[in-house]
């Protein structure tokens, strides 16, 4: 069984170069042109240097001089074969590192694209430690070989080369040749069989580490906070031991292999030696010539190990691959259509007319869990619609299928009666825009944040839209301004902070829908019925008509200011009006309410809100207004 896996992956292997070739074969041309060069020339240099030893040294030593003609034609010789080597060695190298980070960048962007084609049901199956160990170590991995390949494929030339003159000189000798030659090939072969399992596994566990790493990392705050890094460092070193082990037991199989690669052809150039002194005695051969077969052996020595390079890498690129191509075969994604929107129709219109959705499991033989079903409700031109539920209700379900972030497994939603399926990815992006739970702030300058270098934001745009936010104030504040740096995720602002800049930036674009997804859970209630209540009369300063507002809402003064409430429950529509007519209507609704009022006043007690700015210095120096 394990030499039937690894004769798959030395086919497999073949499979991946092929694979390379045909994506660049314009470069592996000249690579392999400047290797076969350097080959052919090894070989002319064997015969020179025989010829200058039979017909120049030897005649000289026996006669006590020198022919001088003859001895300048052979440094002539020598120098001009010496030249086309370096041309070849040049070509080869700058052919086969082009060739190989020409591929790695290609394939880096093909996988960086998919991630970005694929929904998010997708993603949530997979760890973004090993999205990243994808697009980076995978794609490396996979085409390690291409360095060495060039170099390989030349080395063959030059072995078929060396083995026909072999012959021409004599049979005896070319029976080593023969018997050498196999024996190399077929120890790199035993050492590729050997080392594909260790390959895939130290492969597999890089991007295990990764994960665990990235998984630390993002979640530094509940580390600490839960006091956690002994366990975290312990999980973290457990792994990193296993990926230590893997590599060391890697690096040992080379030990092994390594010293045998390199005494076997100095055991064919002792053998060559041992036959050509018994042929020249016979007198078979010439003294130029053992001395030519004798310096072909030496010289070979180094490029066959160049075959065993490109096989001794083959486990890791087929690992590499492997991985790669499940991300490019992966299937979900969503195809845009080419409906496009009126940008100046004013307020947008949003329907779901019978929506069903289910997230996909984790393990593919399971089945999905269905967490929205028969979801029908609009929200008029202009209007706000707030979306009410327990825990699990499916409201962050609704906000992403509003945008488009996921599909619904069947029914529509629709953005002015076109169904969002039909639109262009530009469209949907202009029309709809929406703000999330978590916030997510790059680490950049406030102004980068809130254009992404989307074009027509002016700093005028960038200032009504942190206006409508509410968050000009501590904007303002910064000691420069919009230039001012956040630092990564944002970590030199609040936790509302985050939030305003957010919602700023998705104000800056003027949408004509808005969907906030519990975007102000962080504000106080002050605060937020000020952005709700500017969010209703305007969408921004210019833009001449307000946004409908599809909003995750929770607070009671939030929930109030809607024009219609949607009461979810497990993933339905219970009851829909306002919001005086559900709570006296709805039990359940009434009781929902009812308690996160009275949380948020058990909150207040403990912790009162005042209309004064708190700004304690950060250990920057930066000083900042906290939200409470």
């Amino acid at each position: 069984m394990a030499t039937r896996t690894s004769r798959d992956v030395l086919v497999r292997g073949m499979v991946v170069l092929g694979r390379a070739i045909r994506e660049q074969p314009r470069i592996f041309a000249v690579a392999v042109s400047g290797s076969v060069l350097f080959g052919l020339m090894v070989i002319g240099s064997a015969f020179v240097v025989g010829a200058v030893v039979g017909d120049v040294v030897v005649p000289a030593v026996e006669s006590g001089s020198v022919q001088t003609g003859l001895l300048a034609l052979a440094a002539v010789t020598l120098f001009g074969i010496s030249v086309l080597r370096v041309v070849g060695i040049f070509g080869r190298r700058l052919g086969a590192g082009y060739m190989q980070y020409r591929l790695q960048a290609a394939y880096r962007r093909r996988v960086t694209r998919r991630y970005l084609e694929l929904p998010l049901s997708w993603h949530h199956r997979n760890a973004t430690g090993t999205l990243l160990s994808n697009a980076n170590s995978d794609v490396e991995a996979a085409w390690y070989p291409i360095a060495p390949l060039p170099f390989a494929v030349g080395t063959l030339v030059m072995l078929v080369g060396a083995v026909v003159s072999l012959f021409v000189t004599d049979w005896a000798l070319a029976l080593v040749g023969l018997g050498v030659f196999p024996a190399l090939f077929a120890l790199n072969v035993v050492y590729s069989r050997r080392m594909a399992p260790r390959q895939a596994r130290a492969q597999r566990l890089r991007a295990e580490v990764s994960g665990i790493a990235h998984e630390s990392f993002d979640g530094a705050l509940v580390v600490k906070t839960m006091g956690r890094e002994a366990q975290e460092t312990d999980r973290f070193a457990a792994r990193a031991g296993e990926l230590r082990e893997a590599l060391v037991s890697v690096g040992r199989l080379r030990g092994v292999f390594d010293p045998m690669l390199e005494a076997l052809p100095s055991l064919g150039t002792l053998a060559v030696l041992v036959v050509g002194a018994f042929r020249l005695r016979q007198g078979a051969i010439s003294v130029a010539e053992l001395v030519s077969v004798a310096f072909l052996f030496t010289v070979l020595a180094f490029p066959v190990r160049a075959i065993g390079w490109v096989l001794a890498e083959l486990p890791r690129s087929v690992a590499g691959w492997d991985r790669v191509r499940r991300v490019l075969d992966a299937t979900g994604e969503m195809p845009y259509g080419d409906a496009v929107l009126d940008p100046a129709g004013g307020p947008a219109t949003l329907d779901f007319s019978d929506v069903h959705f289910s997230y996909e499991p984790a393990e593919a033989h399971l089945p999905g869990t269905e967490v929205l079903g028969e979801v029908t409700f609009a929200v008029p031109a202009g209007r706000t619609v707030a979306l009410v539920g327990p825990t699990g209700a499916g409201k962050s379900t609704i906000a992403s299928l509003a945008v488009r972030l996921v599909d619904p497994d069947s029914g529509t939603v629709g953005v002015d009666g076109v169904d969002v399926r039909r639109l262009t990815a530009a469209s949907l992006a202009g029309a709809a825009a929406l703000v999330a739970q978590v916030p997510f702030v790059f680490d950049d300058t406030v102004r980068a944040n809130i254009t992404l270098d989307r074009p027509g934001i002016g700093d005028d745009d960038v200032w009504a839209a942190l206006r409508l936010a509410e968050a000009d104030g501590f904007v303002a504040a910064l000691p420069d301004g919009l230039d001012t740096r956040v630092g990564e995720r944002g970590t030199s602002l609040s936790g509302g902070q985050r939030q305003r800049l957010t919602l700023a930036r998705a104000l800056a674009g003027r949408p004509r829908l808005l969907v906030l997804d519990d975007a102000t859970s962080a504000v106080d209630p002050r605060v937020e019925a000020a952005i709700l209540a500017g969010l209703r009369s305007s969408a921004g300063e210019g833009s001449g008509s307000a946004a409908s507002i599809l909003v995750v809402a929770y607070r009671r003064a939030t929930i109030a200011l809607a024009d219609e409430v949607i009461y979810l429950e497990q993933g339905r529509v219970v009851a829909r009006g306002t919001h005086v007519r559900l709570l006296a209507t709805v039990p359940g609704y009434a009781d929902l309410v009812t308690a996160y009022e009275q949380a948020e006043v058990e909150q207040t007690e403990q912790r009162p809100y005042d209309d004064e700015e708190v700004t304690p210095p950060l250990a920057s120096g930066l000083e900042i207004e906290v939200d409470r």
